[in-house]
């Protein structure tokens, strides 16, 4: 008998039982004779109204077929009213409502007027007992969960498919065992339980309490040499006058999750063990410890004498590396160090001497050992460490799985995990665990590899390398690529920069520095210093660039001894430097340029048409002699400006036309976005990745900002100017919905229209700018600057210009042909 059979045979009672429903006793004439009181209670008839009369009173007759078939001439047309069988009809309830019932109709034989036996129910109530018998079905044939039923005497006495299926026999094979006889090897992972599922299920059934989540490790028939983990629950089964009938198992597999909890929680380990030190070494042992004994019951690595050493090992296969077993861990010892009273790891093998998987076993202590020369480890050709080492993969063989130790393109060496011959073999889980596991050391190992060179290059730089965050710009979206030709230290003389401007204008810079390597990039960081610091005052860029050309030249200056050569204490690379320095602003969509030596930018016009302005070209830096010339073009919404250095286009195999050609024609994709503009720039025309100089490429797309965000008026060099210039500032914060800066605005336009109107000459300018800050301008035509300064307190004035000062966020001047312009940023409320 199967599961859903053995269900079945239970009685369950429904809504049309005799003993539940509405039943009606007709005759030979469908005459009511008999009426129930639950006939009553469902149609509202009460016995004597309705015993005598037809079965049509409340049950009208279902309406002729639209065709019917004539009947023969001798025969009684037949009655369509009458109920035949099991219908689906409607009702008239005694007040006249219509219900739609379920009937279904039982013939009574033997003597007497009695012919059948109606039973009437309600349609919903029938339903509602079908879906509950679906459900019952549901449960028994495809839910995933596995249910049994065990009697009193905790015997097995029903279960459902999906139990059927994780035993692996049908069920008449294990009906009647104890649960217990069903695994080999359980036990209970969740602690605080009985030992045995008898003795969880006999507490259930003396105290009637439930017990839920009951983690369960075994090994069922179906699958007799893994263990599977159940999450099970039991509760008591009894009757409505509380009959103990028996114990309810649910079971769930949840092996998978188990496995993966597992994993998780192993990456989780060695998170937090591996690449706390910056030691080859160190590193080494932590993936054994990690790994011994949930991974793996041995685990080894070996690494290439080089890595030792701090170098970038060869490649080749075993043959051409010379490996090391620096750690090596088996389940045995491990075990043996944690015995209480052991306060350190076993004694060590001696040397040469067999260990595990056939491996000659090191000292105990390593870390000592690799410090002078050990004999290589020399793998056999074929076996799965030469053949990882010859192909770069892992390599899994029986219970051995090695996994290469790799950093970039090189491989530093190998980990070994092996598992003994009765355990299960790796999986694709546990294979990417492994490769997770052993990616992590690489990175560690690597890295402490390269901790000497790499600190000596951050002490050399500290703060003087490339912006290591580029802040986002109202002017322009941007995105930009720098490789160095030193990949050792991740240095070199190349440089940009973005450099945010008053009024939303923005600097953009790119620069060379002749070599490269920590000499150049410690130049680079001071030229980029002085250039963003020269830019903050608003120079102009061939004025920016002239400034920083005499400051080079003074420095170069100052090296040179009294008698006219170089002292030879310092090895300056600042004279012949290149600088490209760009200002853009998004107002007027114009931008101002100019060169030191540099390659001009490339220019794609929204229509992707791409050409590189004839800007005045100017001598590299320190040279002196001759001027800067600056190149004004405007740039409309859209554009894209590439600034880049030599080493991005010029190559010892091709031409620099040939390079800035190939450039052109990337850049002239309108459909790529600028990430990808610069990766197919660098994919183009540096393949590999590789470069024989240092390489940077800034990529930005003008925008411009909306004229609903600048308000601009003109106004007399007057007394009335700082009153009509409030009311123009006021009128215009209240249309931005800023009336909360109002009074702060105020105050700022007032002074500084008032200092123009009496120390400057007019026509004056006043421009509000709503950008990421509340940008107020005040342009005239004088050239002097106004200072801060601390009045007395006798003194009249004097006081304005420190008021707006801590008022704003930022102030300044910058000065143009026609004179200059004070500006001040103040921040926007908070909405929080």
């Amino acid at each position: 008998m199967s599961a859903w059979n053995a269900a079945q045979s239970a009685d369950f009672r429904g809504p049309l039982d005799v003993t539940r429903a509405a039943t009606v006793v007709v005759d030979a004439q469908d005459t009511v004779i008999g009426w129930s009181p639950a006939a009553e209670e469902l149609l509202g008839y009460r016995p004597h109204d309705v015993v005598g009369q037809p079965l049509g009173t409340f049950l009208p007759a279902r309406p002729a077929p639209a065709l019917p078939v004539p009947p023969a001439e001798d025969s009684a047309p037949a009655p369509v009213g009458p109920v035949r069988g099991n219908e689906i009809r409607v009702a008239r309830h005694r007040d006249g409502r219509e219900l739609l019932v379920a009937t279904a109709v039982s013939a009574l034989p033997g003597p007497g007027t009695a012919e059948r036996v109606l039973v009437v129910t309600e349609l919903k109530d029938l339903r509602a007992w079908e879906s509950r018998l679906a459900l019952l079905h549901g449960l028994a044939t495809q839910s995933p969960v596995g249910l049994a039923i065990y009697d009193t005497d905790l015997r097995l006495t029903w279960c459902n498919t999906a139990y059927e299926r994780e035993i692996g026999l049908p069920f008449a094979k294990f009906s009647g065992l104890r649960a217990d006889e069903l695994y080999s090897g359980g036990r209970f992972v969740t602690q605080g339980y009985p030992r045995t599922l008898d003795a969880v299920l006999r507490l259930v059934l003396d105290t009637g309490e439930p017990i839920l989540d009951l983690h369960f490790l075994g090994r069922p028939p179906s699958d007799p040499e893994t263990d599977h983990l159940w999450s099970c629950s039991y509760y008591r089964l009894q009757d409505a006058d509380g009959l103990v009938l028996g114990v309810c198992e649910d079971a769930f597999d949840i092996s998978d999750r188990y496995r993966a909890q597992q994993r998780l929680a192993l990456l989780v380990e060695a998170g937090r063990g591996i690449g706390t030190a910056l030691d080859v070494l160190v590193t080494a042992e932590k993936i054994t410890e990690v790994a011994v004994p949930e991974f793996a019951d041995t685990v080894t690595v070996d690494l290439a004498r080089s890595v030792l050493e701090g170098e970038v090992p060869a490649t080749g296969g075993s043959a051409a590396m010379a490996l090391v077993q620096v750690a090596c861990r088996s389940a045995g010892a491990a075990a043996e160090a944690t015995e209480p009273g052991e306060d350190g790891p076993p004694e060590p093998a001696e040397p040469g001497q067999p260990g595990p998987a056939g491996q000659p076993v090191r000292p105990a202590e390593p870390r000592e050992q690799c410090r002078r020369p050990l004999p290589p480890v020399a793998y056999p050709p074929g076996s799965p460490q030469d053949r990882s080492l010859s192909s770069g993969g892992l390599v899994l063989d029986d219970t051995t799985l090695v996994v290469p130790l790799r950093a970039g393109n090189s491989v530093l060496g190998l980990v070994t995990f092996v598992r003994g011959a009765d355990a299960a073999t790796f999986d694709n889980g546990e294979i990417a665990l492994a490769d997770e596991l052993v990616a992590r050391t690489a990175v560690s190992i690597d890295n402490a590899r390269r901790f000497t060179r790499e600190r000596t290059a951050a002490l050399a730089l500290q703060r003087q390398l490339l912006p290591q965050h580029v802040p986002r710009q109202s002017a322009v979206d941007l995105a930009y690529r720098y490789l160095p030709a030193d990949d050792l230290s991740g240095v070199g003389g190349d440089w940009f920069d973005v450099i945010p401007l008053s009024g939303t204008r923005v600097g953009l810079v790119v620069g060379d520095v002749v070599g490269h390597g920590l000499q150049a990039a410690a130049t680079m960081g001071r030229l980029r210093t002085t250039v963003r610091a020269f830019a903050q005052l608003d120079m102009a860029p061939d004025e920016l660039l002239t400034r920083l050309d005499d400051l080079v030249g003074q420095s170069a200056e100052e090296q040179w001894g009294e008698l006219g050569t170089l002292d030879g204490t310092f090895d300056d690379v600042t004279t012949g430097a290149t600088c490209l320095y760009a200002v853009y602003d998004p107002v007027s969509r114009r931008c101002v340029m100019a060169r030191a030596g540099h390659l001009p930018p490339a220019v794609v016009h929204p229509d992707g048409r791409v050409s590189f302005p004839d800007l005045p070209a100017g001598p590299p830096l320190g040279l002196g002699g001759l001027p800067f010339e600056s190149m004004e073009i405007e740039l409309p919404v859209g554009s894209l400006l590439a600034l880049f250095t030599d080493g991005l286009v010029e190559a010892r195999d091709r031409n620099i036309d040939h390079g800035l050609d190939t450039l052109a024609r990337v850049l002239g994709d309108r459909q790529a976005s600028l990430e990808e503009l610069c990766d197919r720039a660098v994919a183009q025309l540096l393949p590999g990745g590789t470069t024989a100089d240092d390489t940077a490429l800034l990529v930005v797309r003008t925008r411009e900002l909306d004229t609903s965000q600048v308000a601009e008026w003109e106004l007399p060099a007057e007394p009335v100017a700082p009153g009509r210039a409030r009311e123009l500032a006021t009128a215009q914060l209240r249309q931005w919905g800023l009336d909360e800066l109002s009074f702060a605005t105020e105050l700022v336009v007032s002074e500084l229209v008032t200092n123009a109107v009496r120390y400057a000459g007019g026509p004056l300018h006043l421009r509000l700018i709503r950008d990421r800050t509340l940008l107020c301008e005040v342009a005239d035509t004088g050239h002097t600057s106004p200072h801060l300064r601390h009045s007395g307190d006798d003194d009249e004035g004097g006081r304005g210009l420190f008021i707006v000062a801590q008022l704003v966020q930022r102030w300044g001047t910058r000065y143009t042909r026609s004179g200059k312009t004070i500006w001040t940023e103040l921040g926007f409320p908070s909405t929080g």
